[in-house]
């Protein structure tokens, strides 16, 4: 028998099982057993490398070809081309270093969960020791607020209840049984066990380890933790392959023309310096910096709206969401439990609404409603930390459902303090699992006694003899008896909460609740009271925008089906019964039947950390592009895996060590507004390549065009533009406008369109014929002036520096022309965007310094222009902006935006 079962036995046989007893180990053979099983601890993986994360900033084949260009021109002499090729691979590793450096803490905050003290019984005697020490056999003891040291077989449980928010993500305590179990029951339902790293937030216990280390529940998902792979996002992938592909291009033509140049007979540095010139040409230096200056916009943007991006490329991947696997609690709902319906003898009353003012009493409010709150607070142990303060600012201390209580009654205008003076607290009665409620004795200033009640609605009800109507006592009838049953039925098929409450008059001689076999004997019951954990208010609506961009909302929560199903209902979700199933079941699904499976589901119960994994891997192998939030430990793997991970700020260290962005806000509605970033993110980047290529190109064309002109003019054939200038182009001139378009506002109502499918490249056939389309015509009608008035003029560097001019002022203006491909330029709001209109003035300035400052001259090879020069610069541009407007007609007009 596995531990996993071990909930299945009784008390003592689970002793024999494991060879132990109440009086524990003895403390030889507690240590042959450490030996036998090891220490209860996770194993220390690998510490990340600062190195690892520096170098892996070059594996881009861009930079490669650019390191390349670096080093021919240091052995060339050429020291300005190469240093300025060097500062511009700098910028980019710089940039994308400090931006990616993270350490991979996720394990390393588990392992500080379960460094602390353990109480344990060795030789028959109480003694601390440390957590990583315990065996499976050990007998340790729980006390409130202690982390449960070990996954334990609890064997003596007084008023228990445990925290496991960090194990199953649900926040409700929840409440300990020793009684033995079906081996079926999923974790979040086995009562009788307690698990490493979860809370004791009520009451004491003993329990026997049956489980250390990486045996523990919490170690397995630490398991899954470490063997999840993260996988490249979409944008990656599709920078890759472009890179790829560019490079490749690039490097086969730079060869060849070197090849053919040496079969020529043509001189080889002459040849090496121009196979180069073509490369520096052909690669847009800029691109790997804009991607990486776009992003980190995009995540000051998204920070602004309540998320902390933890990874650079996280930014423009929401964009591509197609899924979001939203963690029920506290992304969707408040994640606070609150009384929703407070059900009295002749009405229903909502507390959030009976109120015009919060802490003031409501005149139509019954004399019932409040007695009821009143009941709610003294049956409690809950209490107002700073009953002083404005309502909104007071700080209840308590356990959920009793914090919920007190919050009602607050709201209604209930004082906490006034009322424990009118009615002093005597004895307590606490809430166990035998008998389901938890009740009261006090003493009014009359010297007479009364217990207040509240607990499970069938218990109280069943044991009711009156029922409280506006201050009388009347005899329960079988009628009103049925009625507040069908009530009760009908609110639990809603998927409320319900505890009812009551009192009980005694003689002033009652005391010592415990040897009372029935306090319940004749109670009067006054009401029920309904909780939940309210839905966000922008939840319901959010999901609707969501679904309108083309996203399915799928929700997964602890919760057992009844209240899922209700909370999907309430949601707008698809809540039939296709649509919804438990971990039980999901569990049994094999993969073939998966990836349909997950197309139809939108609700997800009771499933555990493998199941999300299983969740996640079938929604992307259908090609979805999954987001997915939660706030637990047992959320940490399925963080990873998932193309975008979501934590919740609430949520534990690991979950948000683990996630690719972090909800400071923890609302969902955020999600989709980061979401919308990430479109707009990805539309200007895709306008950013398309700028860039489109000058790449045209320099490629023009070097390429003059190269070939060389091989046959005998003579040979003078660059129309040198290594140098272009870098200044590319870099410099062109630097400032894609910065610029880096900031462009969202072109239309994004959240329209559907979400960017994975197998779409980044630079569309369309966006491709573009480029080509603009780069012939700017090329063509620069090459053939350059020509033109080499052989009038002679003079090379005039003749350069006019053609430097025009591919750099052409750039600035194809720049308006491109932040919209489906409208025409005199059709766009130039004033949109301030910071390129002042980028393009400032790459303006720089221009005319490269052309007439003497210092930028001599570096350039440039000479200063005449008017009549001016006047030829300006013709080029326009054709080119001509060019560029007519292409966008024939391409474009009929197509959606870039996004």
């Amino acid at each position: 028998m596995t531990k996993s079962e071990l909930h299945t036995l009784s008390i003592d046989q689970a002793f024999q099982h494991l060879q132990s007893s109440h009086a524990g180990l003895s403390a030889d053979e507690a240590a042959k057993r450490l030996v036998r099983y090891g220490r209860n601890e996770l194993p220390h993986e690998r510490p990340f490398s600062y190195a690892t994360v520096f170098f892996s900033q070059f594996k881009n084949i861009l930079i490669i070809i650019l390191l390349g260009a670096v080093a021919i021109s240091f052995v060339l002499r050429d020291y300005v081309d190469g240093y300025v090729i060097l500062a511009a691979i700098s910028l980019n590793v710089v940039i994308g270093f400090i931006q990616e450096i993270r350490a991979e803490r996720s394990l390393e905050k588990l392992r500080q969960i379960v460094t602390f003290k353990a109480s344990v019984r060795r030789d028959g005697q109480e003694t601390r020791i440390g957590a990583a020490e315990l065996v499976p056999g050990d007998v340790v003891m729980l006390r409130t607020g202690n982390r449960v040291p070990a996954d334990v077989r609890l064997v003596k449980v007084y008023d228990l209840k445990t925290n496991e928010a960090a194990l199953t993500g649900e926040s409700a305590p929840v409440e300990k049984i020793i009684d033995s179990l079906p081996s079926a029951v999923v974790i979040a339902e086995r009562k009788n066990c307690a698990f490493f790293g979860t809370t004791v937030v009520r009451g004491t216990a003993e329990g026997m380890v049956i489980a250390t280390g990486l045996d523990t529940e919490l170690g397995k998902i630490a398991e899954l933790l470490k063997s999840t792979k993260e996988e490249p996002t979409p944008l990656q992938h599709k920078l890759t392959i472009f890179s790829r592909q560019l490079g490749t291009t690039i490097l086969g033509i730079s060869s060849l023309l070197f090849v053919v140049g040496l079969l020529l007979g043509y001189d080889p540095e002459q040849m090496f310096v121009t196979a180069v010139a073509l490369a520096v040409a052909a690669v847009p230096e800029g691109l790997v910096v804009a991607v990486t200056v776009v992003l980190a916009i995009g995540m000051r943007s998204i920070l602004k709206q309540g998320s902390l991006v933890r990874k650079l490329v996280a930014a423009e991947t929401l964009g591509s969401t197609t899924v979001i696997c939203a963690d029920k609690t506290g992304t969707l709902t408040e994640g606070i439990m609150r009384v929703v319906k407070v059900v009295t003898h002749d009405r229903h009353t909502d507390p959030r609404t009976a109120h015009q003012h919060t802490d003031t009493p409501h005149p139509d409010a019954s004399p019932s409603y409040f007695l009821a709150l009143e009941i709610g607070v003294l049956a409690s142990d809950a209490y107002i930390e700073n009953p002083d303060a404005r309502f909104e600012h007071r700080r209840i201390i308590g356990t959920p459902t009793e914090q919920a209580l007190t919050y009602a009654a607050s709201q209604a205008g209930v004082n906490q303090r006034e009322l424990a003076k009118q009615y002093r607290r005597l004895e307590e009665f606490p809430f166990d699992s035998e008998h389901k409620y938890m009740a009261t004795l006090h003493e009014d200033s009359q010297k007479h006694r009364i217990l207040f009640i509240k607990g499970a609605p069938e218990i109280l009800l069943g044991k009711s003899v009156y029922i409280e109507t506006s201050g009388k006592e009347v005899v329960l009838s079988p009628e009103r008896r049925a009625k507040l049953s069908d009530e009760y039925r009908q609110l639990s098929k809603e998927g409320l909460r319900l505890l009812a409450v009551g009192y009980k008059k005694v003689g002033v001689d009652f005391s010592d609740l415990r040897h009372h076999l029935d306090l319940l004997n004749k109670m009067v019951i006054v009401g029920f009271m309904a909780m939940k954990d309210p839905l966000r208010l922008e939840a319901k609506a959010t999901i609707e925008q969501a679904m309108g961009a083309g996203i399915k909302t799928v929700m997964i929560t602890g919760d057992h089906r009844l209240t899922a199903t209700a909370i999907a209902s309430e949601l707008g979700l698809p809540a039939q019964e296709g649509n919804i199933i438990e971990g039980a079941r999901f569990e049994k699904l094999t993969h073939e039947d998966l990836p349909q499976r997950v197309h139809d589901i939108s609700v997800y119960a009771r499933v555990n950390p493998k199941d999300k994994l299983r969740i996640i891997d079938a929604l992307q192998e259908r090609g979805d592009v999954v987001a997915m939030t939660g706030d637990g430990v047992n959320d940490a793997p399925a963080l990873k895996s998932a193309d975008i991970g979501i934590a919740l700020g609430s949520g534990t260290d690991v979950a948000k060590e683990t996630a690719d962005i972090v909800l400071l806000d923890n609302n969902f509605k955020t999600i989709v507004h980061a979401v919308e970033q990430g479109r707009i993110i990805y539309d200007n980047i895709r306008k950013i390549i398309l700028y860039l290529l489109s000058d790449s190109f045209t320099e490629i064309l023009l070097i390429g065009a003059s190269l070939l002109i060389g091989l046959i003019v005998p003579g040979g054939f003078v660059l129309p533009l040198l290594a140098s200038q272009i870098l200044w182009i590319n870099l410099i001139t062109d630097g400032f406008p894609y910065v610029a378009l880096t900031m462009e506002p969202a072109e239309g109502d994004v959240m329209k369109e559907r979400p960017v499918s994975r197998k779409e490249h980044i630079v569309s056939r369309r966006m491709w014929l573009f480029v080509g389309l603009i780069s012939v015509i700017t090329a063509i009608v620069n090459l053939a002036v350059f020509v033109s008035m080499l052989s009038h003029t002679g003079d090379v560097e005039r003749v350069r520096t006019l053609i430097f001019t025009s591919v750099a002022i052409d750039s600035l203006l194809y720049v308006f022309s491109i932040r919209s491909l489906h409208i025409p330029i005199w059709r766009t709001n130039f004033f949109s965007n301030w910071y390129l209109i002042a980028a393009v003035g400032v790459a303006c300035i720089l221009q005319l310094a490269a052309i007439y400052a003497p210092i930028l001259q001599n570096v350039f090879e440039t000479v200063s222009l005449r008017g009549s020069d001016w006047l030829i610069v300006l013709v080029l541009c326009v054709i080119a902006l001509i060019a560029s407007e007519g292409g966008k007609y024939i391409l474009f007009r009929t197509s959606r935006p870039v996004s």
